[in-house]
């Protein structure tokens, strides 16, 4: 069992650049955010967090993040850097439309979900997902597990069998988190109900 959370809004998110390996701060909202997402999972968890594992990227956004959770959720936490967010190489930190402007072309013929892999320099989706892959076979007890957009996409495709296209259209919410269980996963949304996603 997975519990699979992504860091608050931050700075950068607001401004549409694709943060990647570098670092931005959560927002107001962020904190927010993050705040509404630890009292969901504490009622989900029904207050007892004894028995998992909470597991973090090193990022700045998810560490900040994590801080904010452990005001309801007590748990020590363990930094593991095959939950970092996607590194598109020297994208990160750009926008799309900086991106068409520093290296022409490269973005001819992408969409709104593939464009992270046409970096020259970054990682491939196929090294993203065995990422995802050597991190979720580690999992040997109930996990905490907070990570970022495109990667907590990556995790869940790996976990149900998805197609590439199938993983990028997964919804990536900030004010909700995923269950993973049984080779499928369920959003907890901000109302804690659930939602099956992929059985």
């Amino acid at each position: 069992m997975i519990y699979l959370l992504r860091h608050g809004e931050t700075v950068w998110n607001t401004l549409g650049r694709f943060q990647g390996q570098k670092d931005s701060p959560l927002t107001k909202h962020g904190i927010e955010q993050a705040d509404l997402v630890s009292t969901l999972l504490y009622h989900q968890l029904e207050g007892d967090c004894r028995s998992f594992d909470f597991q973090v990227s090193p990022l700045g956004r998810t560490r900040e993040t994590a801080d904010r959770l452990k005001l309801r959720i007590p748990l020590p936490s363990q930094e593991d850097a095959r939950l970092m967010e996607v590194t598109v190489g020297s994208w990160d930190g750009l926008t799309k439309f900086e991106i068409d402007m520093e290296y022409p072309g490269h973005l001819d013929g992408s969409d709104l979900y593939d464009w992270y892999f046409r970096s020259p320099d970054g990682e491939t989706f196929d090294d993203a997902c065995n990422r995802a892959r050597d991190w979720i076979s580690d999992i040997k007890r109930p996990t905490i597990a907070l990570s970022h957009g495109l990667f907590g996409r990556i995790v869940r495709g790996v976990y149900a069998g998805l197609s590439m296209r199938e993983t990028l259209e997964l919804p990536v919410p900030q004010d909700g988190f995923y269950l993973l269980r049984d080779g499928g996963f369920s959003l907890i949304d901000r109302n804690c109900h659930t939602v099956d996603v992929a059985n």
